[in-house]
């Protein structure tokens, strides 16, 4: 039986029935499933049986009744549509009279997919018949199948001027390395394919598609700048694109609200670097192409300065083509190096293998878990409910304790592996699983008590079915060593909670999401209390991490075998209270994580009180000295190069047993006579147009306000005004851009606002002061040595000695 992985989806009305295609990159080459006839679907209440025969009069449709029922527990019905426009038409009938549809939103292509459960990897069989490069089955049939595809990936890129006029296009990958270039031929150390004009570039472009015949084109900010210009400059010269598959068209549509928009290459994906690497959970400071290559792969571009880039490619593309057209196969080569380094399209690919998710889908955690759940329940002939008409209510957060801050020795972290995802499968919570343990009379031991009233089927679930098998299918991939595979699976898992604590999914309830914020609470306090029991201190709770402290000076080997002790034993006592009270299985699972040689917790600024989410801490890996940051200076990126390398070494020298009087001196000195200027600058980010901002208006845009004002003065177009990013300086006039200081920096800020507030997180727990030791005012002796560097926890917590 052929098998192959889905590339894209669509259908549409084709007379008086439906026609779905399915495009597919399959080992023999690309295909193309015709499926004919397919009816769209809603479901109503059989209660409202006449208003909607009165709406529906004039409308053709088909009425059955097959046992399906609501989360309300009422009979509902299908009606079955003859075309895509019928199925749409129906629905805007009922909601004018005010009668509720159900699952009305689903495409026809999607619910065609996802009530056979198949995600990515399809098995299909059918009529086939070759055309012109592809192979087209009609007749078909479809399951769901595990494909390893062996896609044809190209790489884009495309320059132009600051008109959007087209001056090249890179191409990369599998069977190319060359530019598409308006000009005349010339001699140049790579392939160039020189054309007469921009409509011939678009043509070649339409041609080397074409023939190249990738399954997935790669880019950076390919979708929202490159194809969209593509599309625009074509539609200049009244030329339609012809870039999909089948000689098929390139189709733009525009995001709501103004938002990025969306390409369509029937046959083929098209998948931004950018979106790609944020759906996998990489952070950047930048997600220029620029700051990530040269992070990842340690090389970058020539120059990332937007103005001189420009000025650059306007210049070479009149005065030295070759030199553009290697620059531009460069930005190819990046994207491509990028893809290959993260694996990201592995991930992409199995995202889309364990959801039913779109290979190109940025986000979609709802639509995931829709994927993987809604077949399952029509299976138990449920209906699913409608999105909340209030956009649901705020559910409890994760559970964080009060800390004590201090500096300490020793301090073991312990984690609940996957914590949200091992308490859905432990209590068994489940949207189904709700409505059937609240079912009346139901006896209190055939139910599982969660919380806000909720109460949970023993038996009547799926949710932690679909966990345990992921949970699996993970381990599975850890012992393989398949990072890609892992992170996918753990990305998904986790978001399970926070689809069912959302507004915007459609088995939204507040008692779901509560019954396992609200459980993550009780066990991560009962955690602690026993811990606390066994004669250790617990300092600080955070989610599903409990930190603890050993007093009395344990070696590192000991330390480390009481973390592992303690995790048995806590595991230990709720398997079996769970057992005792509620006859569960315990799913849950606690692991020694880390031992910090050195920990600090500290205050919140200008309060005894301990922070939340802010730490730092010494561990020892290898034999080598690490230092970790949370939440503080260091790993912010709106803090200076200045505040992050002081903070390190500070930390360092603290950490270590090392007086940091002189080096706070010697930092503070510098700062003042302008030898560290370089590290002075901010980098923000504007999050909206800059006329936006009017009752606040922070010292970001104020610089940026500036830099486009001076631009602007110089005949230089502005460049803040929507969104993006701000180089600036605070200076005795106030923030001023970088590329336009006029006024002397105004070093006090800097060292009240950045040493100074690094310093005093440490300071007072080695009973040194900021402004004594910068001063002057020392003493008649100078400054107190620091004591020995012990645990050192504030007043009112626990003592070190």
């Amino acid at each position: 039986m052929p098998q192959g992985f889905l590339l894209s989806r669509h259908s549409f009305d084709q007379g008086d029935s439906t026609c779905i295609h399915y495009w597919l990159a399959t080992p023999q080459g690309p295909a193309k499933l015709v499926i004919e006839g397919e009816r769209p679907v809603f479901m109503v209440r059989v209660a409202d049986r006449a208003p909607v025969s009165e709406a529906l009069a004039g409308v053709s449709y088909q009425w059955r009744q097959l046992g399906f029922q609501t989360f309300g527990r009422e009979e509902a019905a299908m009606l079955y549509f003859p075309t895509i426009n019928a199925h749409r038409r129906g629905q805007a009938l009922l909601r004018d009279r005010g009668i509720q549809v159900l699952e009305g939103d689903f495409r026809l292509h999607d619910r065609y997919l996802m009530e056979r459960f198949a995600q990515g990897g399809l098995y299909f069989e059918g009529r086939a018949q070759a055309r012109d490069g592809y192979m087209e089955y009609r007749q078909v049939r479809i399951k769901g199948a595990e494909v390893q595809p062996d896609f044809k990936v190209v790489s884009l890129d495309v320059e132009c001027s600051g008109r959007g006029e087209l001056y090249s296009i890179g191409l990369y990958g599998h069977g190319v390395e060359e530019v598409l270039m308006v000009g005349q031929p010339q001699s140049a150390d790579i392939p160039i394919a020189w054309v007469d004009n921009e409509r011939a570039l678009l043509k070649a472009l339409e041609a080397r598609l074409g023939s190249l015949d990738p399954d997935i084109i790669i880019g950076w900010s390919v979708v929202g700048f490159d194809f969209r210009l593509l599309l625009q400059r074509a539609e200049r010269h009244g030329l339609r694109l012809k870039l999909g598959r089948g000689g098929a068209d390139a189709r733009w549509r525009d995001g709501r609200e103004g938002g990025q928009g969306f390409v369509t290459l029937p046959g083929r994906v098209v998948l931004d670097g950018i979106d790609g690497l944020k759906s996998a959970t990489y952070n950047f400071e930048s997600f220029s192409l620029e700051f990530v290559a040269q992070t990842l792969l340690g090389r970058g571009k020539d120059t990332e300065e937007v103005d001189n880039r420009l000025a650059v490619i306007e210049h070479d593309f009149r005065h030295n083509k070759p030199k553009l057209a290697a620059y531009n196969l460069e930005d190819c080569r990046l994207v491509w190096d990028i893809f290959q380094h993260t694996r990201l399209l592995d991930y992409l690919r199995l995202r889309a293998q364990l959801t039913g998710l779109e290979l190109d889908r940025s986000g979609g955690s709802v639509a995931a878990f829709t994927n993987l759940y809604l077949p399952r329940l029509h299976r138990s002939h449920y209906v699913a409910p409608n999105l909340p008409a209030d956009g649901g209510l705020a559910s409890p957060g994760g559970y964080v304790m009060d800390s004590r801050p201090g500096l300490y020795d020793n301090v073991l972290v312990l984690d609940f592996k996957s914590l949200y995802p091992s308490i859905i499968r432990t209590f068994k919570i489940d949207p189904m699983g709700l409505i059937e343990g609240l079912v009346e009379g139901l006896a209190d031991d055939d139910a599982i008590p969660g919380f806000r009233g909720a109460r949970f089927s023993r038996d009547r679930h799926f949710l932690p079915d679909i966990i345990a098998d992921l949970w699996a299918q993970r381990d599975i991939a850890k012992r393989e060593q398949d990072a890609a595979r892992s992170q996918a699976i753990k990305i998904i898992m986790n978001s399970f909670y926070g689809v069912l604590g959302s507004g915007g999914c459609r088995f939204y309830d507040t008692r779901l999401a509560s019954s396992i914020t609200l459980r993550g609470h009780e066990i991560m306090q009962q955690t602690a209390r026993w811990i606390e029991e066994m004669g250790h201190q617990v300092i600080y709770g955070d989610t599903d991490s409990t930190f603890v402290w050993l007093s009395g000076g344990p070696s590192p080997d000991e330390a480390d075998a009481t973390g592992q002790a303690l995790a048995s034993e806590i595991n230990k006592r709720w398997r079996h209270k769970l057992k005792e009270e509620l006859q569960l299985e315990c799913l849950l699972e606690l692991e020694f994580e880390t031992h910090y040689r050195r920990f600090l917790m500290p205050t919140i600024r200008g309060s005894e009180a301990g922070s939340k989410k802010r730490y730092a801490g010494l561990v020892v890996k290898g034999g080598e000295e690490q230092l970790v940051f949370k939440g503080l200076e260091t790993v912010r990126s709106d803090w200076t190069a200045l505040a992050k390398q002081f903070q390190t070494q500070l930390y360092a020298m603290v950490f270590r047993g090392e007086d940091p009087s002189d080096y706070i001196r010697e930092t503070v000195a510098k700062t003042q006579a302008g030898e560290l200027d370089e590290q002075l600058v901010y980098r923000k980010r504007l999050r909206r147009k800059l006329e936006q901002y009017v009752k606040n208006v922070p010292p970001h845009v104020r610089a940026a306000r500036l830099a486009d004002e001076l631009r602007r003065q110089q005949g230089l177009a502005a460049r803040h005004q929507n969104k993006g990013w701000i180089r600036y300086v605070i200076t005795l006039n106030g923030p001023e851009p970088v590329d336009y200081r006029q006024s002397p920096i105004d070093y006090q800020h800097y060292i009240d606002r950045q040493l100074k507030s690094v310093a005093d997180a440490v300071l007072p727990f080695i009973a040194l002061d900021f402004d004594r030791l910068v001063d002057g005012q020392l003493g008649l002796f100078g400054v107190t040595p620091a004591p020995p560097l012990r645990a050192h926890p504030k007043k009112g917590s626990a003592s070190a000695d």
